[in-house]
């Protein structure tokens, strides 16, 4: 205790709390968890234990930021302060809740924190328990009490307070589908978060994950990218702000919709480790993007097996079905796609993808009447939504299903009005595939048309890495009598590694071959060898092996 310490261990403990608090205020968080540590030596004190907890906390060590937290919450309730147990209370249920799916447990620090301050008058944090049980209500009882939560906060002059709420209301409308007054509402959130309004930096990152989240469910991607350039200089200060695993997620598919795979697969990645003590569902969101991620990239065995851990398909129905339609099994897609219609009911924020994608699969089936069905109730959604990304998805549906019935000409006018979307929305997958499908449709009256508009079809996939449409566009291409590909599809730049696993590819060694001799696990070459093929665009290793042959001399 201090009172068997010596002074210049007490100065010591000062000083560590002290530069603890300087680098979290400065975002330097490895080096405030080090400075908390060393505060923690010999003396335990509530203030080091909820500095620490801040550190790990975003550091992503989110179980052993509870327990400090926790210990500091007991200590801080000892000595009766009530309002500062209060505070470690609420930010411990959001912990239970968020990063690690636990609603009991936060439910239980919701309870507590009523408890510890409720003899307070008046109750400092009473805003913020009215945020918290609207966090854990679901609409419509959320609505009210976000409104509660303002006017605490308005009243108090708590920045922080409002700012949350602002956010967590906006996203509180978007779900209940009045999309535009809720994005209406998260913009200024971010407006004024990004401004610099706020006191405690855990601000950004709750408006920055409703904002991610609001737009994902409103289809406006475009928007949750211009927010994240704005937010692009407090990344560099402080770091990513999405650090819970849904919030990754959301940054990670905004990534690939814009066609920046290598970041979007790094957050995605990140987004699954995070998820590992969150729960099935932030888990199964995060396995699902990168499906979906590595079905565009054409990596179908992988997406696969992401997926193949979650017996029930409900948990991952689009890019679960998007395996199967890319296997040639579309009535599997279609019977999936329906089901996940029927859940989703007349949620319209949340149908428009599945539509698009269920009329695919009901072409691809034959069965034209039900993919025009699903194009109609596409087009109707895309009409009282007035969202630009359901309006091109609409409009490209309604040209697969003119193209089916043989009327080309009507089909080229709906593609091109979804390819001028895609390009505004500035969507390179979608807008290529647009401009594939206008060359299709061209090829049969102007075949000079059509294989200008597939070799720039061609171009964008490869430089995205989007390996089967690649070979589709190539394989057109080849079809009009005109040059596909002149070498290898995309010419990403191999790691050292992998340029020495690729000459012992070339030297016909098998991957338990290549694993013995770099003295790396077997699984460790098999991906190796899978993100050379990915990064070279090879189709098989018999490419790879003449590749290296060509190129490095193998």
């Amino acid at each position: 205790m201090i009172g068997s310490m010596s002074s210049a261990e007490v100065v010591d403990h000062s000083a560590a709390l002290a530069a603890g608090q300087a680098a979290l205020r400065e975002g330097r968080w490895a080096a405030a968890k080090a400075e908390f540590e060393r505060a923690l030596t010999g003396r335990e004190s509530a203030d080091a234990l909820a500095g620490l907890a801040d550190a790990l906390w975003w550091l992503c060590e989110a179980k052993p930021s509870v327990r400090c937290r926790e210990r500091a919450f007991v200590l801080l309730s000892k000595s009766g302060d009530a309002a500062g147990a209060g505070r470690q209370a609420i930010d411990l249920a959001i912990s239970y809740l968020v990063n690690l799916g636990n609603e009991a447990a936060a439910h239980g620090w919701l309870a507590r924190a009523e408890r510890v301050t409720g003899t307070l008058t008046p109750n400092p944090l009473q805003g913020w328990l009215c945020l918290l049980r609207a966090f854990l209500s679901g609409l419509p009882d959320s609505r009210d009490l976000l409104h509660n939560a303002l006017e605490f906060a308005r009243t108090a002059g708590d920045p922080d307070l409002e700012l949350v709420a602002l956010a967590d209301l906006g996203l509180a409308l978007v779900v209940a589908d009045e999309v535009d007054d809720g994005l209406t509402l998260l913009d200024e959130a971010m407006a004024a978060t990004l401004a610099g309004e706020y006191e405690r930096l855990d601000t950004v990152v709750y408006a920055s994950c409703d904002m991610l989240a609001g737009c994902s469910l409103a289809g406006d991607l475009d928007r949750a990218a211009q927010w994240c350039r704005v937010a692009d200089d407090f990344m560099r200060q402080y770091g990513s702000p999405f650090l819970y695993a849904r919030c990754r997620v959301h940054y990670g598919s905004v990534l690939v919709e814009k066609g920046q795979w290598d970041r979007a697969d790094e957050q995605l990645r990140a987004a699954l480790w995070m998820a590992e003590d969150a729960g099935p569902g932030p888990r199964a969101e995060a396995a699902a993007r990168l499906a979906e991620l590595r079905v565009r990239q054409g990596r179908l065995d992988e997406a696969a097996a992401l997926l193949a851990e979650f017996d029930d398909a409900a948990r991952v129905p689009i890019p679960a079905a998007a395996v199967y339609l890319a296997q040639g099994e579309a009535g599997a897609a279609a019977a999936m796609l329906e089901r996940h219609r029927a859940r989703l009911g007349d949620r319209r924020v949340e149908l428009a993808p599945t539509l698009a994608l269920l009329a695919d699969a009901y072409l691809a089936t034959g069965d034209q009447e039900s993919a025009e069905e699903a194009a109609e109730q596409l087009a109707r959604v895309a009409d009282q939504s007035g969202r630009p990304y359901a309006v091109a998805l609409a409009a490209l549906a309604q040209a697969g299903v003119l193209a089916a019935s043989g009327r080309h000409a009507d089909a080229a006018e709906r593609t091109d009005v979804a390819l001028r979307w895609f390009e505004r929305l500035d969507l390179p997958l979608d807008a290529a595939r647009a401009r594939l499908g206008l060359a299709r449709l061209a090829a049969g009256t102007n075949p000079e048309n059509a294989i200008t508009e597939a070799r720039s079809a061609l171009s964008a996939f490869e430089q995205l890495g989007a390996r089967r449409d690649a070979d589709r566009a190539a394989a057109f291409l080849r079809d009009l009598g005109a040059a596909g590909r002149v070498g290898p599809k995309r010419g990403g730049v191999l790691t050292r590694r992998e340029q020495e696993v690729l000459r012992l590819v070339g030297r016909g060694l098998t991957n338990p071959e290549i694993a013995a001799r770099l003295y790396i696990s077997r699984k460790t070459a098999a991906h190796h060898v899978s993100h050379i093929l990915a990064k070279l665009g090879l189709r098989n290793r018999a490419e790879a092996v003449a590749y290296a042959l060509r190129e490095l001399g193998s």
